[in-house]
């Protein structure tokens, strides 16, 4: 019996920017995504006689352990690519809220093409190549490490290494359609010209990192606050912590981020929320950056 297992770190977008949309309808982004010191577990046990996936964790309930779900539709495109042998049983522990701007399901996938592509010795080409059609997050989930995503996520560009900054997140529990805060982004004003964001060489320390951020912004937030307020409560929240450099919402929503100048920082903020965050059922988690090297 053999039994291989890692981690699906949180993926953040420091920004998100749609600068385009292409004739198929999928739209152009420009985005900084992190991995966040927390994610889902998962594992897979040979021999088995095909691909099979059980589901636990506090947000497993409910999610379907068929062939459709992104884990197993991962493993056996994989399979299917490299021509390779042999089955496995997945475990997933789904520690982090699910369809919440924080690429859980993507990470996920991406961790489960991690794992055969170690096994089998798949090449990087063929693994990134089914990696992108999974979906516009997986190729940037297969490294998890702070990239610059540009396309409609497929264009990944390495960026200078962040500073130990520390992070607070914050989900209430409402779901959003991301389909729904695009059509919103769309009447709102939609895609608007900006000048490109440049990155220096070295961001030197925590205020240089949060200086570049603050040119920036999620261009879904005022959308997605549309379509749930309390996202705006929760942003509020959390600028309202001692230390907090930046809040802003991750993705499509509702997750929304604090940004501090150090992991101690982040843990203090989310024990000063503590107790309003247990009485509204908000998820949260504080820490540092998963920085892979």
């Amino acid at each position: 019996m053999r039994l291989l297992q890692d981690t699906a770190h949180a993926k953040i977008n420091l920004f998100l920017h749609v600068t385009g949309r292409r004739s198929d309808g999928y739209h152009l982004l420009d985005s900084l995504a992190v991995f966040a010191g927390v994610g889902d577990q998962v594992s897979m046990q040979a021999p088995a006689e095909e691909m099979s996936l059980v589901i636990t964790g506090h947000f497993g309930k409910g999610l379907d352990c068929n062939a459709d779900n992104l884990v197993l539709r991962a493993a056996n495109l994989l399979k299917d690519a490299t021509k390779s042998t042999g089955a496995w049983n997945f475990k997933l522990e789904k520690n982090l809220p699910v369809a919440s701007g924080i690429g859980g399901g993507s990470a996920d996938a991406a961790c489960a093409l991690r794992l055969l592509a170690t096994e089998w010795k798949s090449d990087p080409s063929i693994l990134y190549s089914v990696a992108e059609k999974l979906g516009a997050d997986v190729p940037v989930c297969i490294a998890q490490k702070a990239t610059r995503m540009q396309g409609i996520g497929e264009v990944l560009h390495t960026v200078p290494q962040l500073p130990d900054i520390g992070m607070l997140l914050i989900n209430p529990g409402v779901g959003v359609s991301t389909p729904a805060i695009f059509k919103s982004f769309a009447t709102l004003g939609g895609i608007r010209s900006r000048q490109e964001i440049t990155f220096p060489e070295k961001w030197e320390t925590a205020s240089s990192l949060f200086s570049t951020l603050r040119e920036t912004g999620n261009d879904l937030q005022a959308p997605a606050i549309l379509h749930a307020p309390i996202i705006q409560d929760v942003l509020n929240a959390i600028a309202l912590q001692q230390g907090c450099e930046i809040s802003r919402m991750s993705g499509s929503g509702a997750t929304c981020f604090g940004l501090f100048s150090t992991p101690a920082e982040a843990e203090s903020a989310q024990q000063s929320l503590s107790a309003q965050a247990a009485n509204l059922g908000w998820w949260t988690w504080a820490g540092p950056l998963h920085q892979s090297p």
